[in-house]
């Protein structure tokens, strides 16, 4: 059973323990989940509905319960998905399309100096999101080691970036 972003990361959050929407929001923001997906707030509960008609979710018995403060928790057959999925994103590698090469390659249109003056801007807005990373991942010590693993992975990917922006940035007017 194939699963989107998304869904295998409410699907993950739920398997770690039984969460209700509000709940899960809540972890998203703490541990800036959105950094690296699409899950909106009003996507949480889309994605608890779809994933209880698939049989991967199911709330918990709570009688008089209101709808919004179900705690969902994560059925034998979501485990199952959840790992089987979570293999192929890390094992399967999948080209991202990424605005910036959009940008570049329509350099044609932008002047020698306004590329630069973007790419020196866009150094210095890679170059504050790595700090607001690190704090971010200073803040959640001691992490578990997927959350280790999410903070490396992108701090890694940021630091790349501002490598090749500082390159670029000091190469002369070609």
């Amino acid at each position: 059973m194939k699963l989107t972003p998304a869904e295998l990361t409410v699907l993950g959050l739920l398997i770690e323990r039984p969460r209700h929407g509000y709940d899960l929001e809540r972890v998203i923001e703490q541990r800036g989940i959105r950094e690296w997906t699409d899950i909106g707030f009003s996507s949480i509960y889309y994605l608890l509905s779809k994933m209880e008609k698939r049989g991967l979710v199911e709330p918990g018995e709570v009688a008089g319960t209101a709808k919004s403060r179900r705690v969902f928790h994560a059925t034998t057959t979501g485990k199952k998905a959840a790992t089987h999925a979570a293999h192929a994103f890390v094992e399967q590698f999948q080209p991202v399309a990424h605005p910036l090469l959009v940008g570049i390659a329509n350099l044609p249109l932008l002047t020698e100096r306004r590329y630069r003056a973007a790419l020196r801007s866009r150094l210095g807005q890679v170059e504050a999101r790595i700090a607001e990373v690190r704090e971010t991942q200073q803040v959640q010590q001691p992490l578990p080691t997927a959350a280790r693993e999410v903070f490396s992975y992108s701090l890694s990917l940021l630091e790349a970036e501002r490598s090749w922006l500082a390159t670029r940035v000091q190469v002369a007017d070609d």
